[in-house]
């Protein structure tokens, strides 16, 4: 994976390499950085919480079938929301690895991709229909079409893709944006994982307000995974 870059030409601290530190939740995708999965999602239990303080960052990398190619990319959309700060600096965005480097696909209203309202969900649509930022590649431009993209870079392999935060310091204060339902072509990533007996603490079997739930208490809702019913 490539360093992260955001909008203004400011160094973002971002050796990634998905580090040691990465926490893999499932096949379809890792978190890394200052990510988290937390409860609710957008009308489902679950959604992916990034979040950046200055220079930290949070991300979401997904796995994409072998052989990918930039122009084999069709749909990119997510529904996000915003629970500190705003959209600035760059971030939240989509970013497409390749050899060449990334082309970034922002998140937040265009041409500025800033002032994105706070506590509400809101879905992008697919990306690709807006300008992206090809700029990383030979000859790209910050505001590109996807039919440029197509043309000039459309044999390019990708090897990533990730939604990344990582614009706090852009917006003076802490960037915490959720993410669920994140398409990439016909792919959806709902966060959705089993429910486990872990996923009683901290309060989590508040959550379960159907079946099998809604429980008692803590202790009811460790005892249901518990012994399996």
């Amino acid at each position: 994976m490539k360093l992260l870059r955001g909008v203004i030409a400011l160094p973002v601290l971002l050796a990634l390499m998905l580090s040691q530190s990465s926490v893999a939740l499932a096949a379809s995708y890792t978190l890394f950085g200052d990510a988290s999965l937390v409860h609710p999602g957008n009308a489902s239990d679950t959604a992916a919480q990034l979040r950046s303080v200055a220079t930290t960052y949070g991300g979401v990398d997904f796995d994409v079938p072998s052989g990918t190619t930039v122009g084999q990319l069709t749909n990119l959309g997510t529904d996000y929301k915003f629970t500190s700060g705003s959209c600035g600096g760059g971030a939240p965005r989509f970013q497409i690895n390749t050899a060449q480097g990334n082309i970034f696909v922002y998140i937040g209203p265009p041409p500025n991709y800033t002032l994105c309202p706070m506590n509400v969900w809101l879905p992008t649509g697919n990306l690709l229909l807006l300008p992206v930022d090809s700029s990383q590649l030979p000859g790209g431009t910050f505001y590109d079409t996807w039919a440029h993209v197509l043309a000039a870079y459309g044999s390019l392999a990708v090897t990533g893709i990730q939604v990344v935060s990582d614009g706090g310091w852009s917006v003076g204060t802490t960037q915490t944006v959720l993410v669920d339902n994140v398409q990439i072509n016909d792919m959806l990533f709902t966060f959705e994982t089993p429910p486990t007996k872990d996923s009683c603490k901290d309060g989590g079997w508040k959550d379960f307000t159907s079946a099998p739930g809604p429980f008692k208490n803590q202790g009811d809702c460790v005892s249901y995974f518990t012994t399996g019913g």
